[in-house]
């Protein structure tokens, strides 16, 4: 081979080095901008939960509070950052332990349950929703869990995967201890009377089952909740000032200016959280967004699919979320109706098929949406191949190859190569092309 075809041979690959960085950046950018999205509506979830809360057990506005845990959390994880977190998270789960037993004990001995209730809130009986829920939840949940920043700090921290591993199973074995016990005063609270079987604060069922115990216990509980939501809050501080700094800027700003954007950002945090007094549906969105997304995104965690760049990760993403509209329009014939779907404005309990299938509607469209952003570049690349009278090379498997400053490409015919030497381009390690 002379220097002139090694040297065309070379800087093709190059080419597509420089096609697939650019496709990546896209995939990691658009996860970021997820990311921080499904940080933000877990931010407005927690205070408008704490304010919510705060109302129902005292009466009182809750705005005060909100105002001082933004404050009190802002400054502490400012001067302390990330590790300030994992201290407030030990006291995190002293906090639900200690819930948990005081709530099952005053539960227990304070709680009358009126028997005829049992069979009027028709909670034991086979339901329409019950049986969609065995798909949504494991879907919303497992993809959203994706995005959520603090749950890979804590991977990552993790000193061995043998710590990591451990760590798991003793939160596995926590949280569905914690989950059964808080989740089973939803009946109790309605089988009692102190929620009622025509409200629409179900998401409160949990607090309203405690306001009927004595006023000590309701202090104590109230000291709880407040530090339980503090330390949920900045460690979703903390995991969206990580995320901005060194996922979406590469650690290029100062890390002052990203803390000074989080600080602005939790303004609109207060406001949009005072206004949706439906915590459900905040989650509800995020679940939304993230199974549209994240199905297309873990394929190209499989070797197998090195063909898988990130443009298809984008467009199926945006896909998904697009097919829930149309799925929605159709479903229940208007355009609006259609839009309230993405917004879930009728929450888990419309009593129709209308959440089952945005949450079918969202990967399923996204991985149609993916194809079809699949077949239209390589059909694109194919076409653009055979204009320039190149090889194909949209489907061969990346090569390694070693490029640096001490081993630059011959510039021997082509007046083009100097600049390619040492250009922001340039490589000084081994990397998949």
């Amino acid at each position: 081979m002379d220097e002139t075809t090694l040297w065309h041979s070379r800087r093709l690959v190059l080419e597509r080095h420089d096609v697939r960085v650019l496709l990546a950046q896209l995939k990691v950018s658009s996860t970021n901008v997820c990311s921080l999205i499904t940080l933000f509506l877990y931010m407005v979830s927690e205070l408008s939960a704490l304010q919510q809360i705060i109302n129902a057990l005292t009466g009182l506005n809750g705005l005060p509070a909100v105002i001082v845990e933004c404050v009190v959390t802002t400054v502490y994880t400012s001067i302390g950052g990330f590790k300030i977190s994992f201290i407030t998270d030990n006291i995190q789960g002293f906090m639900v332990v200690l819930l948990i037993i005081i709530a099952v004990i005053t539960v227990g001995v304070e709680t009358n349950i009126d028997r005829t209730l049992i069979p009027q809130s028709g909670y034991l009986d086979a339901s329409l929703l019950g049986w969609q829920l065995i798909y949504i939840l494991p879907v919303a949940v497992l993809t959203n869990d994706f995005f959520i920043s603090g749950f890979w700090l804590r991977t990552f921290a993790s000193k061995t995967d043998k710590d990591l591993w451990i760590g798991v199973i003793i939160a596995t074995v926590a949280v569905t201890i914690i989950l059964t016990l808080v989740g089973a005063t939803g009946l109790l609270a309605a089988w009692s009377g102190a929620y009622k079987l025509d409200a629409d604060n179900g998401d409160l069922a949990f607090f309203l089952l405690l306001e009927q115990l004595p006023a000590w216990v309701i202090g104590i509980v109230l000291v709880m909740v407040v530090s339980l939501s503090t330390a949920a809050f900045d460690s979703l501080q903390s995991a969206m000032v990580s995320t901005g700094s060194n996922d979406l800027f590469r650690n290029k700003l100062n890390i002052w200016v990203i803390r000074g954007c989080v600080i602005l950002i939790i303004v609109p945090t207060v406001v949009v959280a005072l206004r949706s007094p439906d915590i459900l549906q905040i989650y509800l969105i995020s679940d939304l967004v993230s199974a549209a997304l994240v199905p297309v995104l873990v394929v190209g965690l499989w070797d197998a699919c090195y063909w898988w760049t990130g443009f298809e990760v984008v467009v199926g993403g945006l896909g998904g979320i697009m097919t829930v509209f149309i799925f929605g329009t159709i479903y229940y014939g208007t355009a609006k109706a259609g839009g309230n779907l993405l917004l879930l404005e009728g929450g888990l309990y419309a009593n129709d098929w209308g959440a089952f299938g945005a949450f079918v509607a969202a990967p399923v469209g996204g991985f149609l949406w993916a194809f079809g952003a699949l077949f239209c570049r390589l059909a694109f690349s194919w076409i653009y191949a055979k204009a320039r009278d190149e090889r194909f090379t949209a489907l061969d498997k990346p090569q390694k190859v070693l490029r640096s400053d001490s081993d630059p490409i011959d510039a021997g015919s082509d007046p083009l190569a100097p600049s390619l030497e040492g250009s922001p381009g340039a490589i000084k390690s081994t990397k998949w092309l």
